[in-house]
């Protein structure tokens, strides 16, 4: 779990809280499995399980949600007036077509990269931003052009994300710093400073470089929601409040990487 956690990898953890009657796993096993619904380690059944198990994984991977599994006999399910693939109450049923006819519930959680945070300047506006968000569970970090070494702070504007980038340079590279936030995908691109700067610097970058044009229209300018900021801090606070409704909304997972 630590190595996955450490390299930015989606995984699942599976773990069996019911039994009844005949079943190869037991309450307490527990699995760990993959982007792909694949077990890494440990065990929550045979092969008549772990289809369902592996198909939930991937499902709450994706969705960033839960899931609670009951794999039942199709006697059962008949009985109980329930067909595979159902879900009532928030329970997900599944059939289980082993010859012992047991019965088994399953928690399916996904464990999930912290969402990275880019934040390009050493502001007022920056640091009080990387400090609000490093306690928000965000990966913050931040780079400015002239950062000394041996700082918290990566020289230049070469990085590496498809979460969300704040420019909040306010003067020290903005237009370098722009060019480098929509050179590729983001969910999330925002612009400290006025409507007329924004406009002054998207005007120049689009004609040095037309490819440009379409990602600077995603831009957010101002940065943040408006509840009239006038504050460093204000400013920090709309602006990770913007982010984190578009977080909470929209729930996506980058792709994984080899082990």
């Amino acid at each position: 779990m630590q190595r996955l956690k450490a390299k930015g990898v989606p995984f699942a953890m599976a773990t069996v809280v019911r039994t009844v009657e005949a079943t190869s796993a037991k309450p307490g096993g527990k699995a760990l499995l993959d982007l792909d619904g694949n077990i890494l380690m440990g065990w929550v059944g045979g092969g008549c399980a772990r289809g369902a198990i592996g198909k939930a994984a991937r499902d709450s991977i994706k969705t960033g949600e839960p899931q609670f599994i009951s794999l039942r006999p199709q006697e059962l399910l008949e009985t109980e007036g329930v067909a595979a693939g159902e879900v009532r109450d928030g329970v997900h049923y599944s059939r289980n077509g082993c010859p012992s006819k047991g019965t088994m519930d399953v928690f399916v959680e996904p464990v999930l990269p912290l969402p990275e945070l880019v934040i390009c300047g050493t502001g007022l506006v920056a640091m009080a931003l990387a400090d609000l968000a490093d306690r928000f569970d965000f990966k913050v970090s931040v780079h400015a052009v002239g950062a000394d070494q041996g700082t918290n702070v990566t020289p230049g504007f070469d990085f590496d994300t498809s979460d969300f980038v704040v420019v909040a340079t306010q003067s020290q590279g903005d237009k370098d710093a722009l060019r480098a936030a929509v050179s590729s995908y983001h969910r999330y691109v925002s612009f400290v400073g006025s409507i007329r700067k924004f406009e002054t610097i998207a005007v120049k970058l689009s004609a040095e470089s037309p490819d440009l044009a379409p990602n600077l229209a995603k831009v957010k300018y101002p940065a943040g929601l408006d509840i009239n900021a006038i504050t460093p801090d204000e400013i920090a606070m709309s602006i990770l409040a913007e982010i984190t409704q578009l977080r909470r909304a929209n729930l996506t997972v980058r792709g994984a990487q080899d082990v």
